[in-house]
């Protein structure tokens, strides 16, 4: 088996791309209508056009447990999933100067560093850099 695709649930998928590509460093890889208000919208890493995608998936509108789950997690100030960075102190200064708020500031963690991040669109967003 291999990662392909992962998806996180955005409450604005347009929003969304802007801020994964325009403040995230992602591209676009997929855009393909579904329906009036959903789209399959992929991005992925400009290193690895060819490997995992993310998916901006339209957070469910009539599906109230999805939306609970991703409002609980939010506000509980658990990250929804993570990117591995080079540098997390480097990429926290990079965000934070396009505006990124953050809600978890670099922190060393036995092996790891990481910071937390509001991706605008429902989620908290962890990025790790191994030590």
């Amino acid at each position: 088996m291999k990662i392909r695709v992962i998806s996180v649930p955005v409450q604005d998928q347009e929003k969304a791309l802007k801020f994964y590509t325009e403040k995230l460093g992602f591209v676009k890889k997929i855009d393909v209508p579904l329906s009036e208000d959903s789209r399959w919208l992929t991005v992925v890493s400009p290193d690895e056009q060819d490997g995992p995608e993310v998916l901006l998936e339209p957070s469910p509108i009539h599906f109230e447990p999805a939306k609970v789950y991703q409002k609980s997690l939010f506000e509980a100030g658990i990250p929804y999933t993570q990117f591995n960075v080079e540098d997390v102190q480097k990429e926290y200064e990079r965000l934070k100067n396009l505006g990124v708020e953050f809600s978890v500031k670099p922190t060393e963690m036995g092996t790891v560093k990481i910071a937390v991040f509001n991706d605008t669109c429902g989620n908290n967003i962890q990025i790790v850099q191994m030590l």
